[in-house]
């Protein structure tokens, strides 16, 4: 018995419901989830920044996923190569993909196999929730390394020596 194999791959930093959405969405159609992390070399080629996690970091979330039956590492933007390798049915992707159409997309058509673009999850991205924890980080705080005074406070007893 044949199963159908359904691929997706993304950089996954971050991972939050969109995510899940995404892979959950994914997993229903097929038998066998593969899911492609992009590497640390790849996110900065093309992102011009390093992820906020490292690729093994990203790599073991995506896998702990109830989804995900596979976990590879995604090399290039290229995914042609990789879905002929896995011997994918499916690709699946987010609707934010659709107006220039995802790599793999063509290669997967003329193949006579089936890409879907789920809804992107508006509420939720990874780039938003990275913007907002640029936003937090407190610029009043001493940069590191942080030196503690060894003078004791104002009115306080003197330290004592060991």
């Amino acid at each position: 018995m044949n199963k159908t194999i359904v691929y997706a791959a993304g950089v996954w930093d971050v991972f939050h419901i969109g995510h899940v959405n995404l892979l959950k969405a994914a997993k229903a159609l097929g038998d066998v989830l593969i899911v492609g992390v992009s590497t640390d070399e790849l996110v900065l080629n093309y992102k011009k920044r390093q992820p906020l996690m490292s690729y093994q970091e990203r790599a073991a979330i995506v896998d702990a996923c109830r989804y995900v039956d596979v976990v590879v590492p995604q090399e290039t933007l290229d995914k042609d190569e990789q879905l002929e390798r896995l011997n994918a049915d499916i690709l699946v992707v987010g609707d934010d993909w659709w107006a220039e159409k995802v790599n793999g997309h063509h290669w997967m058509t003329r193949q006579g196999k089936k890409v879907f673009y789920f809804p992107y999850t508006t509420s939720q991205s990874s780039s938003r929730l990275r913007a907002a924890l640029e936003r937090t980080q407190a610029p009043h705080l001493p940069p590191e390394p942080h030196v503690v005074s060894t003078e004791p406070a104002r009115g306080a007893a003197p330290l004592k020596q060991a």
